[in-house]
């Protein structure tokens, strides 16, 4: 059954980020005529997870996810929108855990089982490993094994966002930004039922007949989703390179290990290098009323940095960005960070998205749950959305996205320790 016509009015709730704007592009490049964007920030929406210099992206994966990730490459690295945003560097996906190697194994293995083992290579020790990556000569690695990624490597997020944007303007997207493209409740028809549209914080309503709600982090705290999502923060550092260090790390593979964190290659121009440490994320737990309920509860409501442009990052993350840094490369220990900040992002419980049409709401298609997966997915993305309204979405990948509600664990499917909460750490505020 098909959810919306060519001529149906189609509002995007977080139109300016990843999978709101990637959803807008498929509706537009298949002739729908009334698409309208909402969102408190134009594209790319400075709330976005994806508006940043870079992210990591390839095709690793089996299954379900594996298709998606090599259309994904294959439009990340031929579609004019996108293909001048994709570095293909390798990717390294790395640990000295006996448990994510257990984990590692079993993608490579299944992988090969579908007859795409060309696309990874297994390394197993420390001379496999450098031989890929000559910047890891001097780094700390005992233990270390992996997979080499080749079809892969980093995208420039932020400027991808741009792209797609500019994009949408040419092919006749509309759009609205600020107080009136920033969601305060849905409309519903008299019998509470069926969703007419939505009003903003300025007052404006916005009529529309199907509404995507592709809000990101803010999904939780913006519509009642039975706790399926819970959002979080990561964090990030910058160490300024002179241009015969940029010159020294250009063209290295992204870097990856499960225990430590990520590198990618430095940003060309400003030769910033982006270090991110890996840990469980924090939660930000304030009492707020999404739309849905009748009372506050306490969830994680993300802390933007658009509207908190001091905060930066906590003294342990700092700690365990720099201990990143001698271990992997310890030329630069000492170095000053800068561009230091946290970056919001919702999981679900086993790592898939939410994306389906709401069980209590007609017209309303719920489009979320970015659990770590949706950067690298951004040309295709909205194409899932797109396959979903007009009633073609495998029954697999809708059985794999549907409403599932309750959390799991510590609400993430990343593993790992239980995530701390924002109080409970020092360091990132510095609100006068």
């Amino acid at each position: 059954m098909t959810l919306a016509s060519k001529d149906s009015k189609i509002l995007i709730v977080g139109g300016g980020g990843t999978i709101g704007s990637s959803t807008a592009l498929h509706l537009a490049r298949k002739g729908y005529t009334d698409v309208r964007l909402l969102d408190i920030y134009q594209n790319p929406s400075l709330n976005s997870a994806g508006n940043d210099n870079n992210k990591m992206a390839g095709d690793d994966s089996a299954g379900i996810w594996g298709q998606l990730g090599t259309e994904a490459w294959r439009m990340w690295t031929t579609d004019p929108v996108f293909k001048d945003h994709a570095h293909e560097v390798g990717r390294l996906d790395l640990t000295s855990k006996s448990e994510r190697e257990e984990r590692l194994r079993k993608r490579y293995e299944a992988v090969v089982a579908e007859g795409r083992g060309d696309l990874l290579e297994w390394l197993s020790n420390r001379d496999e490993i450098v031989a890929k990556a000559p910047h890891l000569k001097d780094a700390d690695m005992e233990n270390w094994k992996g997979l080499y990624v080749k079809k892969g490597g980093w995208v420039a997020a932020r400027n991808a966002l741009n792209s797609v944007g500019h994009e949408l303007r040419k092919l006749g997207v509309k759009s609205a930004f600020g107080s009136a493209g920033t969601f305060a409740s849905l409309l519903l028809a008299d019998d509470g039922k069926v969703v007419k549209g939505i009003r903003a914080a300025d007052g404006t309503e916005w009529q529309g007949d199907l509404v995507v709600f592709a809000t990101g982090a803010w999904s939780p705290s913006l519509l009642d989703l039975e706790g399926q999502c819970v959002s979080k923060a990561w964090v990030y550092a910058h160490i300024r390179l002179t241009p015969e260090e940029a010159q020294a790390l250009k063209g290295i593979p992204t870097t990856y290990n499960h225990e430590l964190g990520f590198i990618m290659e430095p940003e060309e121009g400003t030769r910033e290098l982006k270090i991110c440490n890996e840990f469980s994320g924090y939660t930000h737990i304030q009492p707020c009323r999404p739309f849905g309920l009748d009372n506050d509860v306490n969830i994680s409501v993300p802390r933007s940095h658009a509207d908190n442009p001091t905060d930066t990052i906590s003294h342990e993350s700092l700690e365990d960005i720099k201990r990143l840094v001698n271990q992997w490369l310890p030329h630069l220990n000492g170095r000053p960070f800068f561009k230091t900040s946290m970056c919001w992002c919702t999981d679900t419980a086993n790592m898939n998205w939410l994306m389906c049409e709401h069980p209590k709401y007609k017209g309303l298609v719920v489009a979320t749950g970015d659990s770590g997966q949706t950067f690298k997915m951004f040309p295709v993305v909205g194409k899932q959305v797109v396959d979903l309204i007009e009633g073609k979405l495998p029954h697999d990948r809708k059985d794999l996205w549907r409403w599932r509600p309750g959390t799991g664990d510590n609400g993430t499917g990343r593993g790992g320790l239980d995530p701390k909460d924002l109080k409970d750490v020092e360091g990132w505020n510095h609100d006068v």
